[in-house]
């Protein structure tokens, strides 16, 4: 009877989808898929309600696969994908720089990446190398890293907001054996540049005295490139294929501080391909750019629409509120990137009130890492989703949320010693199963060992296999600070916490207590504290709110408490 129950449940999806005109194919498989699944009338309730949605993915899904076997098959990598993309469009613009106006078309953006490949050869660098890259975003850090990519060199991508210790960090723990500024950031290099290597080469780009390359011993990059060979360099040795490391995204740092995620080259081909074909963008877009390129949704999600689809990009120096429409519709741009709380900026109600207020047609939302194995994509424009994991074939993309306790955020685990999955409403995190084999699974991790090692699980789906768990990393929030002798002091906190951390990074809220509350092992009971929040009401302790606008810290009275719940104080 079950087998029965099944077939009929099989043979049912199948004609419902024949009947919504999907292809006799894509039924066939969708009916097999009921099938196999968990043979009831509420899988097959669940499979129609979810099959075309489902079986969409799956077509992004096999369309960058079956390209990324092509592309390792034919021992391919970026460069080359990109040499593929100029003959296509040889004369088509590429890039265009908001801040000056310049357009660089295809075949310019290639010869400027040629000349960075020489001279990189030209300074003895070889395959496996490593440069870092420390600028606003502009055009020419697409050429730079680009060219370094066509001898071998793997670029470090460095948040141009970084200052003192976490910039050094960030130079270190790739291992950088030069480093490219950007005159902008010239006052930061200096605050670091005793602590540097004496061997460590420093290049600068843009405008710089004299005085200022003497005092950061930094040579002008833009001469030498002016006066370096445009043609092609002679490929580099080892040759380099798409498995093998294209270049480094850091964290954000706002757990600690960042880490230099591995991107290979086909990372970078899979997310900048299933952002096109999952959002089904069009060679004939123009994508505003309004993200930075040290970001992977700015320099892969973006630029990878020019690099691998022959797409237009817009790149802008910094995000502008008020200058975004104006941009977008002075270079008629049809494709919009943003991240976070970017339409947060443009209008403070989102998602349904910013395509009403603004006309946009569609909106592509989707959840991920630069490193990570599970990236999920609302692909039907559901309100609200960043994604979804099919229940009609869900091994074919392995992705899991599993249960953690809040207390330890450890991963809860059976009798069996598997973890548990989250039932539907129900927290938890984002798994995704790990094969190294698979472009699409494999997780290559950090330059630190230590940390590619904290975010591998074992025994996930089953015993003896390993899982990516993606974390709770994201903006900060509260900082618990221990003051048994009350001599804590906001402002000088502030100033210094402005000298050395990132505006994401700095603690919204602070927490003055007499002492941290701990367990009978002397870890921080962080969960009251996550419970209380910023309620005034709820403890005796000191709580402030950071107010940017006012560049200070202010107290947390029941008032303020209210506006910012209902939404009068912006956070």
């Amino acid at each position: 009877m079950h087998n029965a129950a099944s077939v009929s449940a099989s043979l049912g999806s199948m004609g419902l989808l024949r009947l919504v005109g999907v292809t006799w194919s894509w039924s066939l498989v969708a009916g097999l898929g009921v099938y196999l699944g968990t043979k009831s009338w509420k899988y097959f309730y669940i499979a129609a309600r979810t099959a075309k949605r489902d079986l969409n993915g799956l077509y992004v899904l096999l369309r960058v696969k079956l390209a990324l076997w092509r592309y390792v098959r034919s021992a391919s990598n970026i460069p080359s994908i990109f040499a593929q993309t100029v003959k296509r469009h040889p004369n088509k613009p590429a890039l265009i720089y908001e801040a000056t106006g310049e357009t660089w078309t295809f075949t310019q953006l290639d010869q400027i990446s040629n000349a960075v490949a020489h001279w990189a050869r030209g300074q003895g660098w070889v395959s496996g190398d490593v440069v870092a890259l420390f600028m606003e975003s502009r055009p020419l850090q697409v050429a730079l890293w680009l060219g370094l990519a066509k001898v071998g060199v793997e670029a470090a991508l460095i948040n141009f907001s970084l200052r003192c210790d976490p910039l050094l960090h960030c130079i270190g723990v790739s291992g950088s054996r030069a480093i490219v500024f950007g005159a902008e950031l010239a006052d930061a290099m200096l605050e670091v540049s005793s602590s540097l290597s004496q061997s460590m080469v420093r290049f600068s780009t843009g405008d710089l005295s004299v005085e200022h390359l003497a005092s950061l011993a930094a040579q002008p990059l833009d001469p030498i490139l002016a006066a370096a060979p445009r043609h092609e360099p002679s490929p580099c040795d080892p040759p380099k294929g798409m498995n093998d490391r294209l270049f480094y995204i850091y964290t954000s740092g706002t757990t600690g501080l960042p880490k230099a995620a591995i991107v290979v080259h086909s990372r970078y081909y899979r997310i900048a391909a299933f952002g096109y074909f999952a959002f089904r963008m069009r060679s004939d877009d123009i994508v505003y750019d309004c993200l930075p390129l040290y970001h992977s949704a700015g320099n892969i999600i973006g630029v990878g629409q020019c690099l691998i689809h022959g797409l237009t990009v817009v790149v802008k120096k910094k995000f502008s509120a008020s200058r975004f429409w104006e941009d977008c519709i002075k270079y008629n741009c049809t494709v919009v990137q943003y991240i976070g709380e970017i339409c947060r900026y443009l209008l403070s109600h989102v998602w349904e009130a910013f395509t009403e207020r603004f006309g946009v047609a569609q909106i592509g939302e989707f959840y991920g890492a630069t490193e990570c194995n599970c990236s999920i994509a609302n692909m039907d424009g559901k309100v609200g989703a960043c994604g979804f994991n099919s229940r009609i074939l869900p091994n074919v993309y392995p992705i899991r949320l599993v249960r953690v306790d809040e207390d330890t955020m450890e991963l809860v685990r059976d009798s069996r010693g598997l973890c548990v999955p989250c039932q539907p409403g129900e927290p938890g995190l984002l798994v995704g199963r790990i094969n190294q084999q698979d472009p699409l699974r494999r997780f290559d991790g950090y330059a630190n060992q230590d940390a590619t090692r904290k975010k591998i699980a074992q025994n996930v789906f089953k015993k003896n296999d390993t899982a990516y768990i993606s974390g709770v990393e994201g903006k900060a929030g509260m900082a618990a600070i221990a003051d048994p002798a009350g001599s804590f002091d906001c402002s000088s906190f502030l100033q210094n916490i402005q000298r050395v951390l990132p505006s994401y990074a700095r603690p919204v809220f602070l927490r003055i207590s007499p002492h941290v509350d701990t367990t009978g092992t002397f870890k921080i009971q962080k969960t009251r504290l996550q419970r209380e929040g910023f309620d005034p009401r709820l403890t005796t302790d000191q709580i402030f709110l950071l107010n940017p606008r006012a560049a200070c810290y202010e107290a947390v009275d029941e008032a303020l408490y209210n506006a910012i719940v209902e939404g009068r104080m912006p956070l």
